[in-house]
């Protein structure tokens, strides 16, 4: 997949595609519904199949202050929409002059004009241009004038009618249902960072572990977590982690991601880590003392192993030792 962050440099070839159009936060199942009614007039028509978004996310020009809420972040994004066939990902850059063009000025000078749009897919709640006044409707009306056809897809859900939406998966993850998280995205949910040094207290109580800031990444429930971690190219390897502030002992002023893998212990400082968090299995808690805390972490990894062996079972595979 190719990426384009300008469009005044943007080739001709890059040019005159089936663009699905979103924030696509998660790239989730109901995205996935865009992306087929994209590449449906990609392939009715002989056209590139691309999805356009913007970064960062609008929702983080404008209200700067909420507490992070990203699913995804770039990076994770583009190889999510890739892995869904997407042949062109335009990546606009979004800031308060973008936000000032109009409805009608982001379908004329962006979509037929920069990028010579044949066909566009959006989803029912999809809103563009200044203060949010172009909608699909508007799309479908003045979008045919530009020689762009207009596809709007129905709200998806699931089989059992439950929403499926970056909002959804959001509230899943803050009530630590991981399962339903998972079913809405159609794959597990995961936190990537850089491993930063930390002060080895997990090293001295039997459990080092690796430490990932949560950085602009939606803060999930608070507690404990059955996790399988990987490097860039590297095999994923399971482990336990906890996600919190340590209330037993030095105390963090913001929540930690700190990943545990059993049965091995690599250098990752510096290193990008991908933590896919499988299942919440308690609450963060506070100990009266380091035996205490030793012992519930020694239970948690052994709930963690079984947990992720059964997940592993019921998906057919062995599971990482």
């Amino acid at each position: 997949m190719r990426i384009f962050r300008h469009l005044a440099t943007l080739p001709a070839d890059a040019r005159g595609a089936a663009i699905a159009l979103g924030n696509f936060d998660g790239v989730h199942r109901g995205h996935a519904a865009v992306i087929k009614a994209a590449a449906d007039a990609a392939r009715a028509h002989h056209l590139p199949l691309a999805a356009l978004t913007f970064e960062p996310h609008p929702r983080e020009v404008f209200r700067p202050n909420d507490p992070p809420f990203r699913l995804t972040l770039a990076e994770a994004k583009s190889e999510a929409l890739a892995a869904l066939g997407v042949d062109l990902l335009y990546e606009l850059p979004f800031d308060d002059s973008f936000s000032r063009i109009s409805a009608e000025a982001f379908i004329a000078e962006v979509l037929a004009g920069a990028l010579g749009a044949r066909h566009v897919a959006c989803g029912p709640d999809f809103h563009f241009g200044h203060r949010r006044t172009g909608t699909p409707a508007l799309l479908a009306t003045l979008g045919p004038a530009h020689g762009i056809g207009v596809t709007v897809v129905p709200e998806a859900t699931d089989e059992a009618g439950g929403e499926l939406s970056s909002t959804a998966v959001r509230d899943a993850l803050r009530a630590g249902d991981i399962a339903r998280a998972e079913a809405i995205l159609g794959r597990p949910w995961e936190i990537r960072g850089r491993v930063e040094r930390g002060a080895a207290l997990g090293r001295t109580l039997g459990f080092p572990t690796a430490n990932v800031p949560l950085g602009r990444h939606l803060v999930p429930r608070l507690g404990i977590y059955a996790v399988e971690a990987a490097t860039e190219g590297a095999a994923w390897l399971p482990g336990v982690a906890s996600l919190g502030v340590r209330p037993t002992v030095n105390t963090l002023p913001r929540p930690l991601l700190e990943v545990h893998l059993f049965d091995v212990s690599p250098n990752l400082y510096g290193q990008e880590l991908r933590v896919r968090l499988r299942a919440f299995l308690r609450e963060e808690a506070r100990f009266p003392d380091l035996d205490a805390l030793v012992r519930h972490m020694q239970r948690d990894a052994a709930e963690a192993r079984a947990v992720l062996a059964g997940l592993a079972a019921r998906a057919g595979r062995h599971a990482p030792c």
